[in-house]
């Protein structure tokens, strides 16, 4: 007793079928992809951005510590002129009570 081996048919229908969902899902992916670019290319966009206005702050804050480094030299001045002026006040005073 021998045994044929009946090859399994596909059915054209179904290849096609599956060649179509493969095809599909593929297309879905690329599109995932190019969005995926779009916005990776736009957070590298925003990335640039906040380096220019941190550095932009960092400039501006710099600026203003001069400024009041200028300021504090120029208050200390001022209170240095402010005490000698009260002591030789306080001299004057002395002297007309004496």
């Amino acid at each position: 007793m021998s045994a044929d081996v009946i090859p399994f048919p596909l059915r054209p229908a179904l290849a096609d079928a599956g060649q179509e969902r493969l095809q599909r899902a593929l297309a879905g992916l690329d599109a995932a992809l190019a969005s995926q670019r779009m916005a990776v290319a736009e957070w590298r966009k925003s990335l640039a951005q906040l380096g220019e206005t941190m550095n932009g702050l960092g400039s501006s804050l710099n600026r203003y510590r001069g400024s009041l480094d200028q300021l504090e030299t120029k208050v200390g001045a001022l209170n240095r002129e402010a005490v000698a002026l009260e002591a030789w006040a306080d001299q004057v005073l002395s002297s007309a009570e004496g």
